[in-house]
């Protein structure tokens, strides 16, 4: 379970297969950049090693440069590069600014059978499977965790209006699927005219600081579009359907 950081400024600390999972990266291949430099060793306390959103940042641009071809030690002479140079900070500083705080999330961790308790019966071992698959939930043990507690809340009043768990997870994985849909527009537009042709390892310093204050002042608004948007979509189709339940009750014009 991950934990807040007393001395890092309030920042989260993971455990190594939490780290592992929420870089979307293998625990032997995390090990594995250990080893090779890419990654700075974890703090530990006493047995426990302890993981930053730091190295989440590292290894999310270190996935990033494998996606875009470059080697394992192609990626650390990269790195001693701009360690030399004096940017490391400032490349892991845009990295951290394009991948972090868009989620705001509380997570809420339970035993499973005060899970189960929750939602009274009603969750199936197939609801409980894809859950999981959509990243709803995670498993750990006899534990339960919801990255997201809103989700939760939100889930289980759903629930309780008699709204069956299936096709609430039905609609959860159509919006995930818009909500990609919607992220890759931004990502382009930003990519294509903040960013431009420029690889990581062209950038110069001033470049990144350009791009790292860039993302920062941008990053607000994306989410206040989707969610104006999607608040004037709601209020349209809440009207619709409230015209046709009126004009249900009237019946027919004689």
């Amino acid at each position: 379970m991950n934990t807040k950081d007393d001395e890092g400024g309030g920042r989260i600390r993971y455990r190594r297969e939490e780290l592992a999972e929420l870089a979307g990266v293998k625990v032997r291949n995390l090990r594995y950049y250990q080893e090779r430099g890419l990654l700075p060793p974890p703090r530990r306390e006493g047995r426990i090693a302890w993981y930053s959103d730091h190295h989440v940042a590292r290894l999310r641009l270190i996935t990033d440069l494998l996606g875009r071809g470059y080697t394992v030690n192609g990626i650390a002479e990269l790195l001693d590069a701009w360690q030399r140079g004096g940017g490391i900070a400032q490349l892991l500083g845009l990295e951290a600014a394009m991948t972090g705080d868009w989620l705001q999330e509380e997570p809420v961790t339970l035993r499973l059978a005060e899970l189960a308790a929750l939602f009274g019966g009603s969750a199936t071992p197939e609801d409980t499977r894809r859950a999981r698959e959509l990243g709803y939930l995670r498993i750990d043990g006899d534990s339960a965790t919801y990255p997201n507690g809103r989700l939760l809340e939100a889930t289980l009043a759903l629930v309780r209006q008699g709204v069956p768990l299936e096709e609430i997870l039905d609609a959860g994985a159509f919006v995930q699927h818009q909500a990609a849909a919607i992220a890759d527009r931004f990502v382009n537009l930003f990519r294509g005219h903040v960013i431009g042709e420029l690889g990581l390892d062209q950038l110069s310093s001033a470049e990144v600081e350009r791009i790292t204050e860039a993302v920062k002042a941008l990053r607000p608004f994306a989410g206040d579009v989707v969610a104006a948007e999607f608040a004037r979509a709601m209020a349209r189709r809440v009207q619709e359907e409230l015209r046709a339940l009126l004009g249900a009750q009237e019946g027919p014009p004689e």
